[in-house]
């Protein structure tokens, strides 16, 4: 592709492509594009300028590298295009409110008078029939104030303001419209499903491929605890599906071959073959939307108290209107109090807020289920981590492992990483790059494998019963002993790092040391938690007393609970709201998710169980705990800003009936005020939220911090 450099500083340039003209398809793909080069770091297309703003790290050459071998016909290939368009809608509504002015423009220039009051009263039919059905209905709602104060008008023959009432209500109802949907749209999009790769089943066996390598009828294995990363067909096997996050049923449900399953969706038990039927990209966008504009989940509190007091707000502005009325006996400055009302601005300031904060934090890697776990979030004053992969880092690596009954080490990783590959745990993903920096082939030669929550995998290899998982899972349930000849070698397994049992025909036959290391800003971010009013700190794990008692003192929490199971983290969660605390729980396992659900608010890690993320109410990116601290700021500021919105609304809409009922004040000019504040109230609920204070941040270097 040909393009010209216009301007360019370090780290950025703007770029005019070298085309006649570019459509709405293909300033997205190429922003998509772009946006998927290892160098992007903001991309942003201008369809009618023909311009692109690149945002980038590393080298230079590397940006006109990729812009010179750009292709539209590779891209097209390459990229899933959303069917919907945040450049779509925003032209779409850019042409309505282009088409809304220029036609009062027009009839208020050309048209004859008698033409332009015909408008008008066809113009009333609409507003009549909503206030008549008010009033039919017996609600006091805004409808009825706007039916009102058009009719008036009318009777009175000054079709003039009742015309220009009715272009600034709508107006207002677009940009309302647009507003909503934009953010809407841009929260969607926050949400929406990123899976980057699949296992896919081939002539040669299981491949894991890149997402976007499959295509309509391809074969995808789903296994316990994995997202279900397209719409399709059970070909094979029999699962149980938690589609909470698109039907809200708290209960999963049985899918069989033949039944369709759904992106998003969390396979709870079983494994299953999925015949893909639409491929990512096409269909979880409506049902992320379905689920933000429906979901009750998004009503906050105050949100809701917001709705409430908008309506209740309705007669009083009636009566004051009346009163003014009967006070003044001019029909005009009662009028001028029939223009204004509360509930726009309540209606839309609130949740506009919301969905601005729950926006923000998805440009910040974490997503966010509703609103009421933001304000959850804010009032929260105690908050339970899980350990491993979440006080420690995401990613512990194997230190050692240590074979019993004469075993072969090499032998023993590649039996483990055969088994632990195919599930989404910090451990397990230690033990498959272990074996795979040692160069370890590890092709299935296992049968079917089961996960046992809390406790382990079970398989079976040449009819022998293979097991690897916890001391508890080993020995306790399931029995096994130690070869007499490695008693002593079993007492002197070192107390420093996590231990990974693995058994094989009731006997012990590995341990595989892991170390996991405690992230560098745990303690640092802890404390500034408790700056920001948590009063209490506690860390679950199930890990041995030393252990967690080593842990717990390096990083000063208030109190910890060794050797858990996760019904014991969902128990002792449910004490503390028993008590009258509201509990933040932070969690990356399928064993963390029934602590996560009993939480007022559960967090989980991005790269952890996708159980977990879809249990979750919010999920944050894996590699900087100083997210906690950024959520905690976000929720306290969307709490700062519903409440200062409150005292706008109510104080500048209550000075304009003043000003009305002391006749300082025109309906027309009381109307486009109280329109022009409800948008900029909406425009301020959806801009950023300002940051009070500043944090240290991480080094660049994870490795350096691992170190």
């Amino acid at each position: 592709m040909k393009a010209k450099i216009l301007h360019e500083s370090k780290g950025r340039m703007r770029v005019s492509l070298l085309i006649k003209q570019m459509s709405l398809q293909q300033a997205d793909l190429l922003e998509q594009w772009l946006g998927r080069q290892p160098w992007a770091v903001e991309i942003k297309v201008h369809e009618r300028t023909r311009c692109v703003i690149i945002t980038y790290r590393g080298a230079r050459d590397e940006v006109i590298r990729s812009l010179a071998g750009f292709s539209w016909k590779r891209a097209e290939e390459r990229v899933v295009l959303s069917d919907h368009s945040s450049r779509l809608l925003n032209r779409e509504y850019e042409e309505k409110l282009t088409m809304l002015v220029g036609k009062k423009i027009f009839f208020r220039l050309f048209m004859p008078a008698p033409i332009r009051i015909f408008r008008v009263c066809w113009h009333m039919v609409p507003f009549l029939y909503r206030g008549l059905q008010c009033l039919l209905q017996r609600r006091m709602k805004v409808e009825l104030l706007d039916a009102l104060s058009v009719s008036i008008s009318a009777c009175r023959g000054d079709f003039s303001t009742a015309g220009m009432v009715m272009f600034l209500l709508e107006i207002g109802e677009l940009l309302e419209e647009w507003t909503h949907k934009r953010s809407v749209d841009d929260l969607a999009r926050c949400m929406s499903l990123h899976v980057d790769r699949v296992w896919v089943r081939t002539e040669n066996g299981e491949a894991l491929l890149p997402i976007s390598q499959v295509s309509s009828g391809d074969h995808v294995v789903v296994r316990v605890g994995s997202t279900i990363p397209m719409d399709g067909v059970v070909a094979e096997g029999e699962v149980m599906v938690n589609q909470a996050s698109l039907t809200g049923e708290s209960i999963p449900v049985a899918r069989h071959p033949g039944s369709t399953v759904y992106a998003g969706t969390i396979v709870e038990e079983g494994e299953c073959v999925v015949k893909v039927t639409q491929v990512s990209g096409q269909s979880r966008y409506d049902q992320i939307v379905s689920m933000i504009e429906d979901s009750q989940q998004l009503k906050s509190a105050a949100e809701a108290s917001a709705s409430h007091l908008a309506d209740k707000l309705v007669p009083y502005t009636l009566g004051t209107s009346l009163l003014g009325l009967c006070l003044t006996g001019n029909m005009t400055r009662a009028l001028s109090v029939l223009m204004v009302d509360f509930s726009c601005a309540l209606k839309l300031a609130m949740p506009l807020a919301v969905l601005s904060a729950m926006r923000e934090a998805g440009k910040r890697h974490m997503t966010v289920k509703g609103g009421k776990f933001l304000e959850a979030m804010a009032q929260a004053d105690t908050i339970v981590f899980d350990k491993t992969g979440t006080l420690t880092y995401a990613c512990p690596r194997v230190a050692k492992v240590i074979p019993f009954c004469n075993q072969d080490e090499r032998e023993i990783l590649r039996l483990a990483a055969c088994l632990e590959e195919h599930f989404p745990h910090s451990l397990a993903n230690a033990v498959v790059e272990e074996a795979a920096q040692q160069g370890i082939d590890h092709q299935e030669f296992h049968t079917k494998v089961e996960y046992l929550v809390a406790h382990g995998i079970a398989s079976s290899v040449n009819g022998v019963r293979v097991l690897i998982g916890s001391a508890h899972f080993i020995f306790d349930d399931e029995h096994c002993v130690v070869c007499p000849e490695d008693r002593q070698k079993f007492e002197d397994l070192p107390k420093e790092y996590s231990h990974l049992y693995m058994a094989a025909g009731g006997q012990l036959i590995a341990v595989i040391c892991i170390a996991d290391p405690l992230r560098r800003e745990a303690a640092a971010v802890l404390g500034t938690l408790k700056e920001l009013g948590i009063a209490r700190t506690v860390m679950l794990t199930g890990d041995g007393h030393r252990t967690a008692q080593t842990i717990a003192e390096r990083l000063a929490v208030d109190d910890f609970r060794a050797e858990v199971l996760p019904a014991d983290k969902a128990d002792y969660i449910s004490a503390l709201r028993a008590e009258g605390h509201t509990v933040i729980m932070v969690g990356d396992g399928i064993n963390d998710s029934p602590a996560l659900s009993e939480a007022d608010v559960g967090i989980s890690i991005s790269d952890g169980a996708a159980l977990a993320r879809e249990i979750s109410d919010i999920t944050i990116a894996a590699d900087d705990l100083w997210e906690l601290v950024e959520l905690r700021l976000i929720a306290q500021g969307l709490m700062r800003r519903i409440h200062s919105n409150y005292r706008f609304i109510i104080g500048f809409n209550g000075g304009l009936i003043v000003l009305g009922l002391m006749g300082l004040l025109a309906p027309a000019v009381s109307a486009a005020l109280h329109n022009i504040s409800t948008l900029a109230i909406s425009l301020h609920s959806m801009s950023a939220l300002p940051e009070s204070r500043q944090f240290p941040q991480l080094p660049t270097s994870q490795n350096e911090e691992k170190k």
